[in-house]
């Protein structure tokens, strides 16, 4: 077995929305998605690294600023035409 680690950079837009994701990912019937109960150490790890790291998810307007997360990453990505 390896000790080794990975470091996974992103932006706060990216973790951001991807926080969102996981969130709504995890309130789901994950049967259907996620076959192998080994993947839910990885996304608990990620999910819960982001909810700790993560002053935004507090925010008041939260809303308002996953929305200009998601439309500057779909920008960006050239995925809003």
């Amino acid at each position: 077995m390896s000790d080794s680690q990975i470091t996974i950079r992103l932006t706060s837009d990216e973790a951001l929305v991807l926080s969102d994701w996981l969130e709504k990912l995890q309130m789901t019937d994950l049967s259907r998605v996620i076959d192998d109960p080994a993947v839910w150490s990885p996304i608990r790890r990620i999910a819960g690294t982001l909810n700790t790291t993560l002053p935004e998810l507090f925010a008041a307007d939260y809303g308002q600023r996953l929305d200009a997360a998601r439309q500057r990453l779909r920008t960006e990505n050239d995925w809003a035409r």
